[in-house]
């Protein structure tokens, strides 16, 4: 379990009916907004465990990649070629899903990313990812929480609120805004009257309560209509696609909310992490089948929705001895969706030689995570990089929104 699965759980954190829902703390009506007339739809993945993203986007025509990979490097010719982007990077042949969308242009990668953490603890990493903070341990609360409580006047948003998929809230949700949440029934669903039993019951003794659960069996009911309740759980790779589908059913309702948030674990790969084949190369391929169940799921929607895809860190430049990489620094995001300004590999390339890794040991960051995310709200939602800079994101006036990521 991840660091951060146990980390400031409310008691409002209710288990629904189906025992699979929670409803969070609901203060105030929020607002919806929207650049132009877009029903705009925001998803942000969040891969715990740190993305080995000079694998996943290899940098095949930087001259020390081959050396410093050895065994796990990927190749653009032979059995299990990697999929060219630019001529310079070729996508992990595990990701066929995200190499068809980043050639229709619906797809962005954004390489030598990082928040501004540099100490590579997981727990410290996941923190200032989804805080959107500039240092751990400064706020309860995530950025899209407070994102959401940013957003001018209006009433989808203040209607459908804020998504997280899963058991427990992700930290990037948390916060005064309205959440959602949702994870499939891995547990036998409860009597239809228990829930009709407990809202009686925290109407008499606690209204906060009792809202939280009449959101969190809206939520149900909205998973009902889309045919999600008798998912299960499973397999790693397996259930990322799974989940990917019930969460795109659930932002695609007209009903549904239109921000949501999910976490996929196990992207640790410190030992026999594998080249074109191996687990890393299992877990790309779960995410690639994620990328075209949330395509699929969210039929004409897609068009208006943007996916971000980011994780603490990165890891090695250098294999260890345990044809494995450690926890290191600059890594990947992605950017999928009908709404990206796709076909780009987005980076200032800072090189693989030694002098030019930092700290002799990882790919040197060039790119700030806070300064695509920026770009995205602002395209998305017409928000403006003073709100941003001075609620969603703490501290970065100086930090720019990344323009025209969304068409």
């Amino acid at each position: 379990m991840s660091d951060l699965c146990d980390r400031n759980v409310s008691r409002r954190a209710v288990l629904g009916a189906a025992g699979a829902l929670f409803g969070w703390s609901f203060i105030p009506k929020i607002a919806y907004a929207s650049a132009g007339a877009r029903d705009s739809r925001f998803l942000c993945i969040v891969l715990r465990g740190a993305l080995d993203g000079l694998s996943a986007v290899a940098p095949i025509g930087d001259p020390a990649y081959v050396a410093l990979r050895e065994t796990i490097a990927l190749s653009d010719s032979g059995p299990d070629a990697a999929l060219p982007l630019d001529g310079f990077f070729a996508l992990h042949p595990a990701m066929p899903n995200l190499a068809r969308l980043y050639h229709a242009g619906q797809a962005t990668v954004v390489h030598a990313a990082a928040t501004g953490y540099r100490d590579r603890s997981h727990f410290d990493g996941q923190d200032v990812l989804e805080s959107g903070q500039p240092g751990p341990g400064l706020t309860a609360s995530g950025w899209m929480n407070r994102f959401l409580l940013s957003l001018p006047q209006g009433e989808r948003i203040a209607q459908n609120g804020l998504l997280g998929v899963g058991p427990t809230p992700p930290l990037i949700v948390r916060g005064t805004a309205p959440i959602l949440g949702w994870a499939p029934a891995a547990l036998p669903r409860a009597k239809e009257d228990l829930a009709e039993r407990l809202a009686h019951l925290y109407a008499q003794r606690d209204p906060e309560l009792e809202d939280c659960l009449k959101r969190g069996l809206e939520t149900d009911r909205i998973a009902t209509m889309q045919g999600l309740s008798k998912l299960q759980g499973g397999g790693t790779a397996q259930a990322m696609q799974r989940v990917a589908e019930s969460t795109a059913r659930l932002i695609s309702a007209d009903d549904g909310p239109r921000i949501a948030a999910l976490a996929f674990d196990g992207w640790d790969t410190h030992a026999n992490e594998g080249g074109a084949v191996g687990p890393l190369a299992q877990l790309l391929g779960g995410l690639d089948q994620a990328f075209k169940a949330l395509e699929g799921g969210m039929k004409d929607k897609w068009k208006d929705t943007v996916v971000m895809v980011v994780t603490e860190f990165g890891r090695t430049a250098r294999v260890n001895g345990t044809l494995g990489t450690d926890h290191g620094t600059g890594t990947v995001l992605f950017l999928v969706g009908g709404a990206v300004n796709g076909g780009r590999v987005i980076t200032d390339w800072p090189g693989l030689r030694a002098e030019n890794l930092f700290e002799n040991r990882d790919l040197r960051p060039t790119t700030d995570v806070r300064s695509v995310a920026k770009g995205v709200l602002a395209d998305l939602f017409g928000i403006s990089a003073a709100k941003l800079a001075q609620n969603v994101f703490p501290e970065t006036s100086g930090l720019q929104p990344i323009k025209d990521l969304v068409v």
